[in-house]
């Protein structure tokens, strides 16, 4: 007898030459190790933000008992959109432009999230340019910022040593003096005295240029191979600041004093829970550190193969990252109650937030320590491994959204294609590099990713519950893991989700302040240029949905229905994994049944053939219930 021929239109392109294969689209490029995307996941969240915002924050905010509403806001806002952001990402294994195939209409949600993207980075890596700056600065033997008595010193440095001499003696009033490391800060390395504000730049700080080419270079070498390389470089990116980390807290608390400064950082002060603040506090830290709406989590999600166990990793990224926070405030705090103790001054006259506690009060912590300038060299080296893999991603966001726009054009060329983007980059951000730089980035801090981003995420939000509809939401997450999210997920992207984000957008309309750097305080023009960075991200999204209108035909109602409902090739990006309504839709499949693919490819059924078989038999009994009604 003859044997049985398969018919090609059963046979995928993949099974032909007997060749597993793999699920990923291979001209995309994939992870190609089992930890690549978890530890990337880890090093985009866990960021600068974690050692210099966190701590502060919960300081200011009530100590201990702000844990309280940091948890729950993690619950109800951190954990939920971060497993939306990822389930869109895997499922489509698309950036965060082609992504919007979902509901073409709101495609301008994702050009303002690469509008944010793309300022954020500008400015981010100046902040690795500081920090590589300081890293150099400490390879010495007698750290440069640790005496008065410098060109760039004023007659109000006044000097540690001298501090604590004096106070053995007789009092010394430090109230109108300054530091040597603030001086070398804002004098030296800044050279802000040669700008009048930021309406005058003054000259570019070449030393600082250098180090923003660097930044950049290293960063683009990082990403040179998408994924591949990126995903290589987070083994120790991603690991390496816990090590430097521990080392900084086990040296912490063995000081005089640092009990001082934890006591300092966590004594629960419950009363500061009745204030909205401190909730608001909570949720914005929750919203900037896990980095949801930035695209991030999105674009590394979408190289994972297709039943990627992203459930788990949610929770392992989002714990681990409020863990890594809590930490990294004993780490400070403890060496901020050794030097309260040293100057003799309360502990919140040490403390400080953002470039002012990295750049100006733990190095000049660090010049109190034995063998300052080797502590001083691992706390810089761990803020830039902390920096560069969230820079890694803000690159990779950027890239891979307009490569997978134009993948024929740009996917053999993406090298070359990532150069140019980190040459614009840098050329735009050469202005931070001026003596008057640190405004603009103060600005840029301001303002990039404010309510903007928060726009973003709440419209992603609702798009993907209200628009697309959350019963095929969740019957697509039941395609890649094999069961649906719970009634927790549901609650919080329906409901809580998008009104803690209204709140907090509300929040931050009316209790909106202008900026300001020390007691410069900025003019009118620069506030509305501030202002209009995080409107155009906005408008990106009526923009895009007049463009969508525009392409459909018919009267303006039926465009409208016609650009939210999903494109036709929406789905699964490989045809194995495309059951269901998804089936005939991929663009030149060649397999009406997807299922046969797979049972000739692996010999049988597995758990997620069959976990395809449920989803259909509940998509026909649905339609059938519909053609009844």
């Amino acid at each position: 007898l003859a044997q049985p021929v398969t018919p090609d239109l059963l046979v995928s392109p993949i099974s032909q030459d007997g060749d597993l294969g793999s699920e990923c689209p291979e001209d995309r490029g994939n992870w190609t190790g089992r930890l690549d995307f978890l530890l990337s996941c880890i090093g985009y969240c866990v960021g600068l933000g974690n050692v210099w915002r966190f701590p502060y924050r919960a300081y200011t905010n009530g100590g201990g008992a702000f844990l309280v509403p940091y948890f729950i806001m993690l619950a109800i806002c951190g954990i939920p959109i971060f497993f939306m952001e990822l389930s869109l990402g895997q499922f489509s294994s698309l950036g965060p432009l082609a992504v919007w195939k979902i509901s073409p209409l709101f495609k301008g949600v994702g050009m303002g999230t690469i509008l944010i993207v793309s300022l954020v980075a500008i400015y981010y890596n100046m902040i690795i340019a500081y920090v590589l700056f300081y890293l150099f600065a400490s390879l010495t033997s007698d750290l440069p910022w640790q005496h008065c008595g410098n060109w760039w010193n004023t007659d109000l440095c006044l000097d540690h040593h001298v501090i604590k001499a004096g106070n053995a003696t007789f009092p010394v009033n430090i109230t109108n003096t300054v530091s040597p490391s603030e001086e070398y800060w804002s004098r030296y390395v800044l050279h802000i005295q040669g700008s009048s504000g930021i309406g005058d730049p003054g000259r570019i700080r070449w030393n600082l240029c250098l180090c923003l080419l660097l930044s950049w270079t290293i960063v683009y070498l990082c990403i040179l191979k998408g994924v591949k390389s990126s995903g290589k470089v987070v083994y120790f990116t991603a690991t390496f600041p816990y090590l430097i980390l521990l080392m900084l807290l086990i040296r912490g608390v063995t000081l005089e004093g640092a009990w001082k400064g934890i006591r300092f950082y966590l004594t629960p002060q419950f009363d500061h829970l009745l204030s909205s603040k401190v909730w608001i506090e909570a949720a914005l830290q929750i919203f900037y550190s896990l980095g949801v709406g930035f695209g991030g989590l999105l674009t590394f999600a979408s190289y994972n193969t297709f039943h990627q166990n992203i459930y788990r990793d949610t929770f392992i990224v989002t714990l681990g990252n409020a863990i890594t926070s809590i930490l990294a405030g004993f780490a400070i705090f403890s060496v901020l109650g050794y030097m309260s103790q040293e100057l003799g001054v309360p502990v919140n006259q040490v403390a400080k937030a953002g470039p002012g506690l990295a750049f100006v009060v733990y190095p000049q912590a660090m010049t109190m320590l034995p063998l300052s300038p080797f502590w001083s060299f691992l706390f810089f080296f761990m803020l830039l491994t902390l920096g560069l893999d969230s820079q890694f991603a803000f690159m990779e966001t950027i890239v891979t959204a307009v490569t997978d726009e134009f993948p024929y054009y740009l996917r053999p060329k993406k090298a070359s294609f990532s150069a140019v983007i980190c040459i614009a980059l840098f050329l735009m951000g050469l202005i931070l590099t001026t003596e008057g730089g640190m405004y603009w980035l103060v600005l840029l801090d301001d303002y990039s990713a404010g309510f903007g981003l928060m726009v973003v995420v709440i419209t992603t939000c609702l798009v993907v519950t209200r628009v697309y509809g959350m019963k095929r939401f969740c019957r697509d997450i039941h395609m890649m893991l094999g069961f649906k999210p719970g009634p927790y997920f549901r609650a919080c992207w329906m409901v809580l989700s998008p009104l803690t984000m209204m709140a907090l957008l509300v929040y931050n309309i009316v209790k909106y302040q202008p900026s300001e750097y020390g007691s410069y305080r900025f003019p009118t023009w620069a506030e509305v240029l501030g202002i209009l960075m995080g409107v155009l991200s906005c408008l990106m999204i009526p923009t895009g949905m007049v463009v969508a209108v525009l392409q459909e035909e018919g009267t303006l109602w039926e465009r409208v229905q016609q650009a939210s409902r999903p494109a036709m090739d929406w789905g699964p990006s490989l045809e194995e994994n495309r059951t269901g309504v998804y089936v005939t839709s991929l663009a030149g499949s060649q397999s009406p049944k997807p299922l046969m693919v797979h049972m000739r490819k692996y010999g049988g059924i597995t758990s997620y053939e069959n976990t395809a078989i449920e989803v259909d038999r509940e998509m026909e009994e649905e339609d059938e219930e519909e053609s009844m009604m």
